[in-house]
């Protein structure tokens, strides 16, 4: 039985996202799309790329009846979010894009989005969405978190790592480059073409990127202990894509095979031979997560590389194969789609 879905903040970078895959699902029909700045438009005048597709118009939110929905896709911006979902039925299935709902603690939530968590029943229950590694609890779940795309691209290339302790837990350096939409739609001086294009800038300098938040929670319940990651993330001028570069001390060739082992039947998570080097051209507008691994010219030292795009297995895609588990669908279905290439 095709199952109804409500997008909400349909009209930003991961809504739009969300709109594309779920139009070619088979298991799936977009019954609602809330965009409040936007309401009573058409989706042809918000996204003219989705004109081919029939579909409602983008009402205000509180116009939407949730008693026909299965599921709701929440696309909005942290704060609004929780704000938004506390107020929803609580039998609905709901899958988050922001990053209300990501961190357990609130008072880290308070530390690293700078005011207090006002969702704390449904922050209880959220289950962290990186799918591959929370599947059981994905499947059961009635609100998924989805990670931060920054976050998910890390955690592919380290996790197995550290949970295996194959690298030393105090000696990894995070170098990523993320293209501009992971910053969203909204207008921002710095993001014009004028300011952005024909250079990139490391940004959130010494610690102070919120994604660090997630990598603290995941990475130190994976050791047992605390483990703090060095992490400078770089903004380039491409549309899509990130690009992690991961600097750790172990084995080369052992970190492959942990690797390897670990995405052995992972669909979507692809490492490569050995020595070869993923890009972010490879993975464009797929739900692929290409990872390599290479050994450094200093011996004991390894460089893993991980490449996916931000919109897709970094947010939307993501949410789609989290969305899927939660009904009872097939994970991959609508998802399948081939890497856009040149």
């Amino acid at each position: 039985m095709t199952k109804n879905i409500a997008i909400l903040g349909a009209s930003g970078y991961t809504g739009a996202e969300l709109i594309r895959l779920i139009s070619e699902h088979p298991g799936m029909k977009i019954k609602a799309l809330g965009g409040n700045s936007k309401a009573g438009q058409r989706l042809s005048q918000v996204f003219p790329h989705l004109r081919h597709l029939d579909l409602p118009d983008l009402v205000k939110m509180d116009q939407i009846d949730f008693s026909a929905i299965d599921l709701c896709f929440c696309a909005l911006p942290h704060k609004t979010s929780q704000e938004v979902i506390s107020k929803l039925p609580e039998t609905l299935k709901i899958v988050d894009l922001s990053a209300d709902f990501r961190l357990r603690d609130p008072a880290d939530y308070e530390t690293w989005y700078g005011n207090p968590h006002t969702a704390l029943k449904q922050q209880k229950e959220a289950v962290y969405g990186l799918t591959e590694f929370y599947r059981n609890e994905i499947t059961t779940a009635r609100l998924v978190a989805g990670t931060g795309c920054n976050a998910a691209t890390g955690q592919f290339a380290l996790r197995p790592l550290i949970a295996q302790g194959i690298i030393d837990l105090d000696d990894i350096i995070l170098d990523l480059k993320c293209a501009v939409s992971g910053a969203g739609r909204a207008l921002k001086e710095n993001l014009l073409h004028a300011e952005l294009s024909e250079g990139y800038h490391a940004y959130a300098i010494g610690g102070t990127h919120r994604h660090l938040g997630e990598f603290d929670q995941e990475f130190s319940a994976l050791a047992g202990r605390a483990v703090k990651v060095q992490f400078t993330p770089h903004l380039i001028p491409a549309n899509r894509g990130i690009l992690a570069t991961c600097y750790v001390k172990g084995d080369a060739q052992a970190v492959h095979n942990a690797l390897e082992k670990d995405y052995e039947h992972e669909v979507f998570l692809e490492v490569l031979p050995f020595g070869e080097t993923p890009s972010t051209r490879h993975v464009r507008g797929s739900n692929f997560c290409h990872i390599g691994v290479s050994a450094d010219r200093i011996e004991g030292r390894t460089i893993v590389t991980a490449a996916l795009d931000n919109l897709t297995k970094g947010s939307s895609g993501q949410a789609l194969q989290n969305a899927n588990l939660m009904l009872g669908l097939p994970e991959t279905q609508g998802l399948m789609m081939a890497p856009l290439f040149p």
